[in-house]
């Protein structure tokens, strides 16, 4: 990456415009502006092609080929996803479930909650509870199941669920 530099001041002392990027982790390079507008645009269309990606950043497409190369090997990106249509996904059913967990048996619920085809997400967080997952079910009767199915979890000691009514938006 070029670094501009103007001198500037009756100092003549040079100025960076453009500083050098800021080594990370194992010498590699702090994310810059154009990689957050890159890893934006994936986040609203994974399939967006590069050609189009690179015309949207100004840059060209070896380029940002490169950048997702670059992203993709130090872990920033990790994989690609769908989203589902409005028509589909608002006959789904989701849920938040907070957890109280035995402390011992922390590991143990989250492996059992990793083998619930109901559970999308679980999120280890601070406050009153320990644990919160992400439910998703086809039918009220599903959902009901399945936040019985972790209430009997060994090490759940207490749930408070939340269904989630609307998605106001979504990034």
């Amino acid at each position: 990456m070029a670094i501009l530099t103007v001198t500037a001041g009756n100092d003549g002392a040079a100025r960076h415009l453009c500083p050098p990027p800021t080594p990370g982790k194992n010498g590699s390079h702090a994310m810059d502006e154009i990689d957050k507008r890159l890893i934006a645009m994936l986040q609203q269309n994974a399939r967006e092609p590069v050609a189009a990606l690179a015309k949207r950043l100004g840059i060209s497409r070896s380029t940002t080929r490169d950048r997702l190369d670059r992203l993709q090997a130090r872990g920033v990106i990790v994989g690609y996803t769908l989203r589902l249509g409005p028509d589909y996904a608002h006959k789904r059913i989701l849920a938040h479930a907070m957890l109280n967990v035995d402390p011992k048996r922390h590991e143990g619920v989250a492996a059992a909650l990793a083998g619930c085809a109901g559970v999308r997400a679980l999120y280890a967080v601070s406050g009153e509870f320990d644990l919160i997952a992400v439910l998703e079910a086809d039918t009220p009767a599903d959902m009901d199941a399945l936040l019985d199915a972790i209430g009997d979890v060994d090490g759940v000691i207490r749930t408070r669920s939340s269904v989630l009514l609307s998605e106001k938006f979504s990034r």
